[in-house]
């Protein structure tokens, strides 16, 4: 998958804080720090099967789902749909407006596809490449993160979600994996905090890397643990 390690490294898993970090609570605590959040999730979330079980169940009441089809990818296909049938409201963001999933949705939204879209991919080596658009997005879809913005904003969250060009979020990311990541806090594996300053155009123009990417190591690291030290207990 070109983006499953860029995944986890945004937060996208629901076990996983941003940044690569987990429900500890030093790691709630440092991002609430970084974010300034009083209002910190502090144990993870449901993961696809789990959710899909709740949502069955009456136990959740809305869904967002973005950029993927659970009607055909989940084991259980007629659960998945009992459970988005039984769903209060159900919102689908895709770059395919008829895919199996879009047929139960209350509301689409469309977002861009591959080839449309503005950002960064990180695959299993740790390598994040820059992806650039080379086709214009048709009608009104959008990136995912000017949906999220957008959302955020009719919801009254405009000053937390004050984006205008993706690199501001990409140095929000580079810049929490760096924060409190030092002697004094503990050693994180990711890092690229030496990127958080990058402006737009060194942005569009950034070749690829592998993380770790620091003040020691500014043109990335092709190999970790090569000193036999690992970031967990043995």
């Amino acid at each position: 998958q070109p983006n499953a390690m860029g995944g986890r490294e945004v937060g996208g898993l629901a076990n996983q804080l941003a940044a690569h970090m987990d429900f500890e609570t030093e790691n709630v605590e440092r991002v609430a720090r970084f974010w300034g959040s009083k209002n910190m999730i502090t144990k993870p979330g449901l993961k696809a099967v789990d959710l899909f079980d709740a949502i069955h169940d009456g136990k959740i009441k809305a869904v967002w789902i973005m950029g993927t089809n659970p009607v055909v990818s989940l084991l259980d296909a007629n659960k998945a749909i009992e459970a988005l049938q039984n769903c209060d409201f159900v919102v689908v963001s895709d770059c395919i407006g008829n895919t199996d999933t879009c047929h139960y949705a209350d509301v689409k939204l469309p977002s861009q596809a591959w080839g449309e879209r503005n950002g960064t991919v990180t695959n299993s080596e740790r390598r994040i490449s820059r992806q650039r658009p080379f086709l214009q997005a048709p009608g009104s879809a959008r990136e995912d993160w000017q949906i999220i913005v957008e959302v955020a904003r009719k919801m009254g969250y405009e000053d937390a979600f004050g984006y205008k060009h993706v690199v501001e979020i990409f140095r929000e990311h580079a810049a929490l994996s760096g924060f409190e990541n030092d002697n004094a806090h503990g050693i994180r594996d990711f890092d690229i905090s030496y990127l958080q300053d990058v402006d737009q155009t060194a942005y569009d123009e950034l070749q690829p890397l592998q993380w770790p990417i620091t003040s020691k190591s500014p043109n990335g690291t092709n190999r970790m643990l090569g000193d036999g030290r690992f970031f967990t207990p043995s």
